[in-house]
């Protein structure tokens, strides 16, 4: 007998084991049969011969249109072919066989009728099943036979070349007949409250179901083991985070932040002065507050995030900002700085009487800057960080770390945060979370399921909408001149202008992924409508603009490869103005502020997620013109990929686009595990389709955790929720 932790090569073998790691990264039982089917045929659904694809699975109802044996030209033995039809379309059979294949030539001859299953593949233009499964009809089986034979249910396996469909089935088989069925995982009385099956059922219903009706009642279950164990994880760390300690930090009257509101030249919003009371009350309770601030794209999440820190460095304390790229840390140190002015310029000429120091520590920071950044984090003169994954090393010390603010949670996991708690002095320190990605309800119970939520959807006033149209290149091609005459237009007017492309070029991609450029653009095969050629790239864009269509404007090029010190001076000359036009990946995807910018030009936009689009557009307009966003592409009018441009350009509201752009992308995509190299824990819940299962598992999770907080009653439970840790562990040790 197996269980669930058990390497595969002790159940389905040495040769089969290696190849479902080495093509699907399946490496135990349970890897093997957590990998399910992605959907169901049955032998009898006829699957038309013309619109076969190739690396499906698929079954065929068709007659021999002709049949011959040849044999082998370099080794002995012979090939059986034959052509089947449909009536519309052709199909190859081909048969290798050591001898003789007289007996498939009496089965197969032509005008006999059959039913052929196998995995489609193309050979010299051909398409062929080779070696197909096949059952004869009419002269074959009795008419009760091939009644049970059309009934029967194919798993279909996301597969590989190396790994096809029927080859998972068989070691999924395998693997069935050896587990050694663990505890449930869900407690009894759940499972009769909500009628689900028990999980050695539910297995064998999703793998091998007696009919859809049998697969139903197992994805349902198995919808449940997701959500459960992540509802009662994320429970169990709002309990422990409630148990600790923290620093009180309350407001102090004329400090620096009274000074930095009473010289801000605008009104917060509405939602700004809720958000900033609420993250007030929290940062002066004695346990830590654990907060997330999601904001629509320029609606002011800085500004409350630096209202935050000043309230802190008032009270003693220091704060911390954590960004996701050296790109945007640079951008954060420059912003507060500007913001700032005076009140952080301590012991510097032109400083405020009552100031604090902000410092930048990122990875690429020479020695003798570096060494005086460490020093003035140790000290305390500085209180305020601004840093990337460097502030995480264990030499980054504080003198007295009393908040972490965290910006573009979604690209750091909950050990990341934890690393930096671990810095403070005494107690915890308080962390506030930021995402410019609005967030679904359930999204928010799921990912950030530990924290509290703040929300700003109101804009700063007097800011323009930003009008984004999609330029239907294939349709009209002279639309694309338009837009870099509008570009020039731009620039004539003395504005600037931002072009993004999905790579960088040079064949740099091969080297492997850029860590600040996070695209990952989908295939021609993963999705109708995106251009079967490389997507265009920086370096071979911006060469091309110079040349031709922008000759005689500055230009810049910006992406993730260049060395720190010239990323920062490219931007730098972009703000400056020194630069027109920044061709670019999606490095400025977030937090980068130039006001002057009013032109996006996102080329083969069909290759971004709808929540990147809307978070690329929102670098422009940021001043007082209006924006403009244009979205090239050339996928077809009739696809998908334009249904998602198309809703881009319909609204600039981010909640209703972050609905969409989870209906169309990976759960794993949406929870930020695509970032850390890992498969997402979430396999068969869709978040916006199980939204009430959410709720109920999330209330029962509660309910127990309550009740009983070591989960002693309940041994499956524990040890589904210590799986789901370690896999989110691995994901943040892979991260590093």
């Amino acid at each position: 007998m197996a269980v669930l932790a058990d390497p595969l090569r002790l159940v389905v073998g040495d040769k089969a084991a290696k190849r479902l790691a080495a093509s699907l990264d399946l490496h135990t039982v349970g890897d093997l049969l957590g990998h399910y089917p992605r959907r169901y045929d049955k032998r009898g659904e006829l699957t038309d011969l013309v619109g076969l694809r190739d690396g499906e699975y698929v079954t065929v109802q068709a007659e021999v249109a002709s049949a011959h044996t040849r044999k082998m030209q370099n080794r002995p033995g012979s090939i059986f072919e034959a052509v089947v039809t449909d009536g519309r379309g052709r199909l190859t059979l081909t048969f290798f066989g050591h001898g003789r294949q007289d007996f498939r030539a009496r089965e197969l001859a032509p005008g006999t009728r059959a039913l052929f299953s196998g995995q489609v593949s193309t050979f010299r233009g051909k398409r062929q099943l080779t070696h197909p499964d096949y059952e004869l009809l009419g002269t074959g089986p009795s008419a009760a036979r091939a009644a049970e034979y059309a009934a029967e249910l194919i798993p279909v396996y996301p597969a590989t070349s190396q790994m096809p469909s029927w080859k998972i089935a068989d070691s999924v088989e395998l693997a069935l007949h050896a587990l050694d069925v663990p505890e449930d995982p869900l407690p009894r009385e759940l499972r009769k409250r909500y009628g689900l099956v028990g999980y050695a059922d539910a297995l064998r219903g999703i793998h091998r179901p007696v009919d859809l009706a049998d697969s139903g009642r197992a994805v349902k279950r198995l919808k449940w083991d997701e959500a459960f164990a992540l509802q009662v994880l994320l429970a169990l760390r709002r309990r422990a985070a409630a148990d600790y300690t923290a620093v009180p930090r309350p407001p102090v009257e004329g400090g620096l932040l009274d000074e930095f509101d009473a010289a801000l030249p605008f009104e917060l919003t509405i939602g700004q002065v809720k958000a900033s009371a609420e993250i007030a009350d929290g940062l002066a309770a004695d346990h830590p507050m654990n907060r997330l601030l999601q904001g629509e794209v320029g609606s002011g999440k800085t500004v409350v995030a630096v209202r935050a820190m000043l309230q802190v460095v008032d009270a003693a304390g220091q704060a911390v900002l954590l960004a996701p790229t050296e790109v945007l840390a640079q951008q954060h140190y420059r912003s507060i700085s500007s913001l700032l002015g005076p009140l952080a310029m301590a012991g510097q000429l032109g400083g405020a009487e009552h100031a604090t120091r902000l410092t930048l520590l990122t990875g690429s920071l020479g020695a003798a800057p570096r060494r005086k950044a460490l020093l003035e984090a140790a000290s305390g003169s500085a209180g305020i960080v601004v840093g990337t994954h460097a502030l995480l090393e264990d030499r980054v010390q504080f003198a007295d770390l009393g908040l972490v603010v965290v910006d573009e949670q979604h690209r750091f996991g909950v050990e990341q945060r934890d690393a930096l708690r671990d810095k403070a002095g005494e107690g915890r320190p308080h962390v506030l979370v930021m995402t410019a990605t609005p967030i679904p309800r359930t999204v928010a119970m799921t990912v950030f399921g530990d924290l509290d939520m703040s929300t700003l959807t109101e804009l700063p006033a007097g800011r323009p909408p930003i009008a984004t149209h999609v330029v239907p290149v294939a349709e009209r091609p002279h639309y694309l001149s338009r837009t870099w005459e509008r570009i020039t237009e731009e620039v004539a007017a003395g504005r600037q202008a931002y072009v993004v492309c999905p790579r960088i070029g040079d064949d740099a991609e091969a080297r492997g992924p850029a860590s600040d450029d996070a695209v990952g653009y989908p295939s021609s095969e993963e999705e109708d409508g995106v251009p079967a050629r490389p997507p265009l790239a920086v370096l071979d864009l911006a060469a091309r603009l110079a040349e031709n269509e922008l000759a005689g404007l500055r230009l810049g090029i910006l992406h993730g490869r260049l060395p720190p010190e010239e990323k920062d001076a490219v931007m730098l000359a972009f703000t400056d103005g020194d630069i027109d036009v920044l061709i670019t990946t999606t490095v400025v995807e977030v937090g980068v502020d130039v006001p002057n910018a009013t032109v996006m030009v996102i080329m083969d936009a069909e290759r971004f997620g709808v929540s990147q689009l809307h978070q690329l557009r929102g670098r422009v307009g940021r001043g007082g013109h209006g924006g403009l966003c244009l979205l090239v592409t050339e996928a077809p009018e009739v696809s998908q990929a334009r249904e998602r441009l198309n809703a881009v350009a319909s609204t600039n509201d981010g909640f209703v686009l972050s609905r969409i752009d989870l209906t169309q992308r990976r759960e794993g995509d949406v929870l930020g595990t695509a970032q850390a190299g890992r498969k997402s824990s979430l396999k068969l819940l869709r978040l916006l389709d199980d939204e009430d299962l959410i709720g109920q598992a999330r209330e029962e999770a509660v309910a127990l955790v309550a009740a009983d907080p070591a989960l002693a009653s309940e041994p499956g439970v524990a040890a589904a929720v210590q799986s789901l840790a370690d896999h989110e562990r691995a994901s943040f040790l892979e991260k590093g």
